[in-house]
């Protein structure tokens, strides 16, 4: 498809996962670190033309540096990968968040990519400065209605039948409830993109994987600014598991967009909502990155948690008084605060003392 726009450049690299699987990644963009938790359909080189994708690689590339992957047995990674279970996903994600060389990073999670996400957010607080869910969940039978469940099953058989063929009847189910109201175009494409980015036998285990998968309990675990983003009717997955998502998580914001499309088109109106959050969303990250990270305002870099902490210390109370009014223990209260004073670029015997000199600052 011809644009019209400038030419932006991508530069592939290759991790290596913790059992040895080669996962491959690109960079493009600037501004702060966006990861993007891979997707279910994706092809790091045949996306990058796409009808369907390329708003959102030009769009967040605009406004940050989008670090992004293809999941194992996809796309550009190692292919005939067997293994699918959420530990070696979760070290998909390790190997690119340490390959790519960024401290620390806005996390992105589209889709199935969501339990992934919350494995790592709440394994590696320190690494992220931010968290966002986009058409996702928290596991895949998580609440799930009962036509969903049909619908999973009825999913694996059209895989299995219509997959490999040469026409794309049975893939043009999927690109249909994907993109509703996408145009033939568009449509067209995504079929291509489902018998390009993934073999027959490898979507079904990695799909059956992943309906087992679940990672609801580390929800309440969660302690960074969240946000919840979801078309109102998505036919993939539902908006219940953004609901669930938004109440699970402290804090969370849940943001619905006036569309059908599970992924959003770049000519509805949904589309720019969606980019404005996600602007407005990480724009403290910017002022992490500025030539004066300890400007940042305190309300807009810290989580939730780190906020009702330093907001104890500044009325007086040491550790064991914060972990005693917040239910926590006073391990948890002194990680909260080196991960505040981290944030806020403080370090040493008076980080306290400023950290609370800030906050009180902001009002």
């Amino acid at each position: 498809m011809n644009t019209g726009r400038s030419e932006t450049v991508q530069n592939i690299r290759f991790a290596r996962s913790a059992d040895g699987t080669g996962i491959a990644y690109a960079v493009h963009g600037s501004g702060p670190p966006l990861l993007i938790d891979a997707c279910w359909l994706s092809h790091l080189q045949f996306d990058w033309q796409s009808p369907v994708w390329r708003h959102y690689l030009e769009g967040l590339g605009d406004i940050a540096t989008v670090i992004r992957y293809d999941e194992r047995g996809h796309g550009l990674s190692d292919r005939h990968v067997t293994d699918h279970g959420l530990q070696a996903r979760v070290a998909d994600l390790e190997a690119v968040a340490d390959d790519a060389g960024f401290d620390r990073f806005a996390l992105l999670a589209m889709a199935q990519g969501g339990p992934v996400a919350l494995e790592y957010a709440a394994r590696h607080p320190e690494r992220l400065t931010r968290l966002v869910f986009y058409g996702s969940y928290a596991g895949a039978h998580t609440a799930a209605t009962p036509e969903e469940l049909d619908m999973y099953a009825a999913f694996e058989a059209l895989i299995k039948v219509g997959w490999a063929r040469p026409t794309s009847e049975f893939r043009r189910v999927f690109s249909s409830m994907m993109i509703p109201g996408g145009t033939e175009e568009q449509m067209r494409w995504l079929d291509d993109l489902q018998r390009v980015s993934v073999d027959a036998e490898t979507a079904i285990s990695a799909r059956a994987e992943r309906q087992v998968t679940d990672a609801s309990d580390r929800m309440r675990e969660i302690d960074l600014p969240t946000l919840v983003i979801h078309s109102r009717g998505d036919q993939m997955n539902d908006f219940h598991h953004a609901r669930e998502l938004a109440a699970g998580i402290r804090g969370a914001r849940l943001v619905a967009l006036d569309s059908s499309n599970h992924i959003v088109l770049e000519d509805e109106p949904a589309w720019p909502h969606f980019l404005s959050e996600m602007t407005d969303f990480i724009a403290p990250d910017r002022a992490l990155g500025s030539a004066d990270p300890a400007a940042a305002v305190p309300s807009a870099v810290l989580s939730p948690r780190e906020l009702d902490i330093l907001r104890l210390a500044a009325a007086g109370h040491d550790n064991e008084g914060i972990a005693g009014e917040l239910v926590l223990s006073v391990r948890t209260v002194e990680r909260h605060l080196q991960n505040a004073y981290a944030k806020l670029g403080l370090q040493g015997r008076a980080a306290r003392t400023a950290a609370v000199a800030r906050l009180l600052s902001q009002g």
